[in-house]
């Protein structure tokens, strides 16, 4: 029998994320075969509002493991045409996360997969600019390993973390949203952490149910050349479309918006290795500040965990140009600081969140 709470989502993602019309074509990607539950509801919905082409694309894990593998380093660079042409003719873009195994891709060189991913960053690009677009996940007992949960317990949160009132949220993020716009400097201030950075001329975007379900987070990208100071990140560093190896104990250390120094407790290499990735992947495209507070525990999801309520997130990277970000790179990767305890937020030099709660 088919869970509820998967129609349920199904119907956030087609009518209130993306907002289906008539006609559209909309495209369906999902990563494993375990999520066909919630694609086939998703199918369902879109039947239902009249929408026009609807292409169903599901991958698996094995044939990415054949390409890293078997493939030339011609073939892992080759532009990938049909996957561009089929974002030019995208209205919606719907993706579904449903890892069989979070870690398959942990045992490949960096080098090769940072060759691969590098080679559709266009295609990538050109769907986060230039459609309406929605990232979910399916939960799948694999992920529920990694966040330490039995899988009806980890069901049980991804579910009551999708399902809560997003007009409530959004009105209270305007506010936020309001509030950093008219700002000029952010610093933040925490263990081992003092960063500073430009936002003036920026804008901040108020994630609050469209791109991301669950969502809850206000972001924007940092003037390039202005992150200075340093930042050490509580939680482990995972990139997930890089396999999903884990980096702890990350430092950086930025000079004129770079980074000059990083350092890692564990998987230092990989770290240096993707900071070398091309020239913005230096850089800070995002700062993210956490706001879904049903969220409380890391799950080593980053669509999760980048919006735990009291965290902030830099994004070194590829930032989106609608914040005003011009920063381009074929890396995007969110490292996660939890400000929860005795962390601070100061905008223009005034306390704005202390503890991981708003103050202003």
């Amino acid at each position: 029998m088919l869970d509820p709470r998967v129609k349920r989502l199904a119907e956030i993602l087609v009518d209130q994320c993306t907002e289906v019309s008539k006609g559209e074509t909309v495209h369906i990607l999902s990563y494993s075969e375990l999520a066909k539950p919630l694609l086939v509801e998703i199918y369902r919905r879109l039947l239902q509002r009249d929408a026009g082409e609807i292409i169903t694309d599901v991958r698996f894990e094995e044939t990415r493991e054949l390409l890293l593998r078997e493939a030339s380093d011609e073939r892992l660079a080759m532009f990938p045409n049909l996957k561009m042409h089929l974002a030019e003719h995208t209205d919606v873009y719907i993706q579904i996360l449903a890892s069989v195994n979070t870690r398959h891709l942990s045992g490949f060189d960096p080098a090769r997969v940072a060759r691969w991913r590098s080679s559709d960053a266009r295609v990538r690009a050109h769907l986060t600019d230039n459609t309406r677009w929605v990232v979910t996940l399916y939960p799948t007992p694999g992920a529920a390993q990694d966040a330490e949960m039995s899988t009806a317990e980890y069901e049980d949160f991804v579910y009551g973390a999708v399902d809560q009132d997003w007009e409530q949220l959004a009105r209270s993020q305007a506010r936020l949203k309001e509030l950093l716009d008219a700002g000029s400097e952010v610093v933040i201030r925490g263990e081992d952490t003092d960063l500073t950075m430009r936002v003036d001329g920026r804008t901040f975007i108020s994630a609050d149910g469209k791109l991301n379900m669950p969502d809850g987070e206000v972001f924007t990208g940092p003037v390039e050349n202005t992150v200075e100071g340093h930042i050490a990140f509580n939680y482990p560093a995972i990139y997930p479309a890089f396999g999903g190896r884990e980096v702890e104990g990350v430092h950086l250390w930025f000079e004129d918006g770079r980074v000059a120094k990083a350092t890692a407790t564990k998987g230092e290499d990989y770290l240096l290795a993707l900071l070398d990735m091309d020239g913005g992947s230096g850089y800070v495209g995002e700062l993210g500040l956490g706001n879904n507070y049903r969220i409380d525990r890391f799950i080593k999801n980053i669509l999760f965990d980048e919006k735990i309520g009291g965290t902030v997130h830099v994004a070194l990277g590829r930032g989106y140009p609608q914040t005003g970000s011009k920063n381009e790179s074929g890396l995007h990767w969110d490292m996660i600081k939890d400000l929860r305890d005795g962390g601070e937020i100061y905008l223009d030099g005034t306390l704005i969140q202390k503890d991981g709660q708003w103050v202003y």
